[in-house]
């Protein structure tokens, strides 16, 4: 499985990233790693809410986050 995170820089200067591929995992950060991190980790908790309740395939599982990060 493989994700985009988008990360931008807000107004008031925080930094925002969001997980495309899984609605509603955004998280803030002072910085861009930081908000990365906390998106990654929002969306590894979501991830393994959908395999405890079998709404993705079981087995060998392997993520990839790519990120693009805008202004």
């Amino acid at each position: 499985m493989s994700y985009l995170v988008e990360i931008e820089r807000e107004d008031d200067g925080r930094w925002i990233a969001e997980v495309v591929e899984l609605p509603g995992v955004l998280a803030y950060g002072r910085n861009a790693d930081e908000a990365l991190a906390n998106a990654q980790a929002l969306a590894l908790r979501v991830l393994a809410d959908r395999l405890e309740h079998g709404e993705v395939p079981r087995g060998p599982l392997s993520l990839t986050f790519e990120t693009s990060i805008g202004s």
